[in-house]
């Protein structure tokens, strides 16, 4: 092995080691967090079912599609799961923060101009993409497949089904916008190029599919349909940040060879 070849080997266990210990800091922020929000769990449940479930029942004129507990410790580890969930929710920052902490160097290393900037655009993309599951994708998702009820098909939905529901959707939307950004990040080290996605798109759809009938709560067309078509936009969007990359690179080199 080079020398070269033992200084990046260096360099990358000990970026690892960085992200080892930033993790463990991240487990402790994500208990206390989790500590201080749990007296405030009902009230995070009441909000996320008026967000979404406050429907007419069809059965019952003004009366509202309710949640109910199927077992008797049901309601005490959903409330406790929207905690855990809340506090990761929380966290995210910290955690982006030591991720971006532990590889910086690597790709100061690749010449990345400002590695803050990553670190700002991952933490805006999570909670953008968050953002827009809880306002739009969600409510609309759930006030259409409620609208399958009817006189004779009332819905009993279990609290902790509706949670997993939800922090899935909210979760799984904070992390696929994140796409852009790894690809962008993925060309700037040179492991893709434009030409290559392009190339495999047929293969991105399949992708795209899989990950959203894994990442759904519910195995339906139509919530996969939730997931996948923004997921594969963001693809879409993510293949315009490499060709702009990739145009920005062969600008600089041209630059270059005629200053040469």
């Amino acid at each position: 092995m080079s020398i070269e070849g033992l200084i990046d080997r260096e360099k990358i266990l000990a970026s690892l080691e960085r992200l080892r210990k930033g993790l463990l800091l991240s487990l402790c922020l994500f208990v206390l967090l989790g500590v201080a929000i749990f007296p405030f769990s009902k009230q995070l449940l009441r909000h996320l079912y008026e967000t979404n479930l406050k429907v007419d029942l069809v059965a019952q004129p003004h009366a509202k599609v309710t949640l109910t507990a199927f077992t008797i410790p049901e309601a005490f580890f959903s409330l406790l799961k929207l905690t855990l969930f809340a506090s990761l929710f929380l966290s995210m920052p910290f955690i982006f923060y030591q991720i971006w902490k532990a590889f910086a160097p690597l790709f100061r290393l690749k010449k990345l101009s400002s590695p803050f900037l990553v670190f700002l655009t991952a933490i805006a993309l999570f909670y953008l993409g968050a953002a827009f599951c809880y306002f739009v994708t969600l409510p609309f998702g759930v006030q259409f497949l409620l609208g399958y009820q009817s006189a004779h098909l009332k819905p009993m939905i279990s609290v902790a089904t509706y949670i997993s529901f939800c922090t899935a959707f909210i979760f799984g939307f904070g992390l696929t916008f994140e796409l852009p950004l790894i690809l962008g990040l993925l060309s700037y080290i040179k492991v893709v190029n434009a030409a290559f996605l392009t190339r495999n798109r047929r293969y991105a759809i399949l992708i795209v599919a899989i990950i959203a009938a894994v990442v759904t709560p519910t195995p339906d067309v139509f919530n996969m349909a939730l997931m996948g078509v923004p997921l594969y936009i963001l693809f879409e969007v993510g293949v315009i940040v490499v060709k702009i990359i990739e145009r920005k690179r062969a600008g600089r080199k041209a630059l270059f060879q005629h200053v040469e």
